[in-house]
């Protein structure tokens, strides 16, 4: 039986407007920290007890007095904590649960308009790290799982150290599941919408007037697969975005552009997989050739990743467990087929053979 435990401490100073902040309206951000991390929360005031087990009772109070530190008046107002702060620190807090320690490596440390930008889980902390130490490295799981965005982090960062000289990202044009027909524009205005994720990530760690300037210089170059076919990618960090819409032919020209000096993070979700019926996906591909090869990683994120919306992250695990059982199915179909086939082949002949004999006693009448 768990051994329950309290803590009782004071927020200070004490600031009717920043507890309101931190507790959100209704004692929301109170009730999601209570929900997500199995404690108990009362207050008064500024006086604060939290109930729970050791572990998660500790969390909950660093986690509170974190939060407090955020609602610090910027230019004389309180600023209101949103829900996905409140989400995105209690992410942060199952890191130190699961006592990962050191697993940071070279941690990113990019100041952006929405804060430092660092891992929030261990599977977030290894990637960083890998792509840190390998030459290649793949990113394979869910959306929201921060594949992309740390990706792109890696690179500013990498950019700002001078440890490369031009950042490109790239991915596949392919239609998620529909027929856009005809797009009015021209090049730049028909690709750019499926590169519009990329530009995101961009514009917020280093805002909309930097890229543009950068872009113009081609420091950072966003552009489709298609574009890069015949090149040779020397002294850069590349990032492959959406590739389990490559083909196993684009995917291998992608990995054999990379140049001396030059980084590549692959990033993809083999369940979202919008290539044409029979067509197999470059990404699979790759895990199943690339995955002894050294200079390589792989890592593999899963529901417990997501950090957006909890109920994203529900969504993710009801799919994988609907595929686990309709795999599970398929495998026992063909179990039954296979061993109805082997009885058949072992099946007695006399009923073939009488049936022959009467036919030939037929044709003699």
């Amino acid at each position: 039986m768990s051994t329950l435990v309290s803590n009782e401490f004071e927020l200070e100073p004490a600031d009717s407007k920043r507890l309101s902040s931190l507790c959100g309206p209704f004692d929301d951000n109170i009730k999601q920290i209570e929900r997500r991390l199995g404690v108990e929360i009362t207050y008064r005031n500024n006086a604060f007890k939290v109930l729970g087990e050791p572990l998660q009772m500790n969390s909950a109070c660093e986690l509170l007095k974190l939060l407090y530190v955020e609602t610090q008046p910027i230019k004389g107002r309180t600023p209101e904590l949103e829900p996905e702060q409140v989400h995105l620190a209690i992410q942060e807090s199952r890191v130190v649960e699961q006592n990962v320690e050191g697993g940071y490596g070279k941690e990113i440390n990019i100041r952006t308009k929405r804060g430092v930008i660092k891992p929030r889980n261990p599977n977030q902390a290894q990637y960083v790290a890998n792509i840190l130490n390998y030459d290649i490295t793949f990113g394979i799981g869910p959306a929201g799982t921060g594949k992309t965005y740390l990706a792109v982090a890696a690179a500013v960062d990498a950019l700002e150290r001078q440890e490369v000289r031009r950042i490109l990202l790239t991915r596949p044009a392919v239609e998620a599941g529909e027929k856009l027909g005809f797009l009015p524009g021209d090049l730049s205005q028909k690709v750019d919408p499926y590169l519009r994720p990329l530009y995101d990530a961009l514009f917020e760690m280093l805002g909309f007037e930097k890229v543009e300037k950068l872009m113009e210089r081609n420091v950072i170059e966003v552009a489709p697969l298609a574009y890069m076919r015949g090149r040779t990618l020397n002294d850069a960090f590349i990032i492959l975005d959406e590739s389990q819409n490559t083909t196993v032919e684009q995917m291998k020209m992608f990995l054999t552009r990379i140049g001396f000096n030059s980084r590549a993070v692959i990033t993809g979700d083999i369940t979202q997989v919008d290539l044409p019926r029979g067509a197999k996906s470059g990404l699979r591909h790759a895990i199943e050739v690339l995955s002894n090869v050294d200079d390589i990683s792989f890592n593999f994120f899963n529901a417990e990743d997501v950090v957006r919306h909890p109920v994203v992250a529900r969504i993710v695990r009801a799919y994988e467990q609907y595929d686990a059982e309709q795999e599970r199915i398929r495998k026992q179909k063909k179990d039954e087929a296979l061993r109805a086939q082997q009885a058949h082949a072992l099946a007695p002949k006399n009923t073939d053979s009488a049936s022959s004999n009467a036919d030939k006693g037929a044709h003699k009448q």
